[in-house]
């Protein structure tokens, strides 16, 4: 099962040229700041601060109100993000059956902590509180696809696999 797509950046240049594919499709309708933010970030991966500054002088939302949307609501990130996403469920069920394993599993991998980016963007680690599967604990979900039954080396070996 696969949740979503996202396009993500591939490097730290902005390039306006989809954000204003973007603003034209929206142009004039009024309130549409949710899903010209939610567009945004599916272009880019995140918001870029560049790209918050364009969309305020083109809606005339002010800068405050748009960071006030975007860190209000959780799907939206103020920070880049890597090519791959991988969210652990350390929802009750996945953490009694070891959840807890897979993070740490993980983070010594990785050398980061749950809820950053590799410094080469190739891997973003989230836990999240229950993905609703908990018949398949402990779970993730790595790109939008669903990974069950897993033990610290297939999340390893799933990780390392990844481009």
């Amino acid at each position: 099962m696969v949740l979503e797509e996202t396009k993500v950046a591939s490097n730290d240049t902005f390039d306006p040229g989809a954000l204003e594919e973007i603003l034209n499709e929206y142009g004039g309708v009024e309130g549409a700041i949710i899903p010209i933010l939610q567009r945004t970030q599916a272009a880019y991966g995140y918001l870029p601060e560049e790209a918050l500054n364009v969309i305020s002088e083109r809606t005339g939302f002010s800068l405050a109100q748009i960071y006030g949307v975007a860190t209000f609501y959780s799907q939206f990130y103020l920070q880049r993000r890597g090519r791959h996403i991988v969210n652990i469920c350390d929802g009750t069920a996945c953490h009694v059956k070891g959840a807890p394993r897979l993070v740490t599993t993980l983070e010594e991998e990785l050398g980061i902590k749950a809820g950053e980016t590799t410094p080469d963007y190739r891997v973003t680690v989230e836990v999240v509180y229950c993905l609703g599967s908990c018949a398949l604990a402990p779970m993730a979900v790595i790109d939008g696809h669903v990974v069950g039954r897993l033990v610290p080396e297939k999340i390893q070996k799933l990780v390392r696999e990844l481009e």
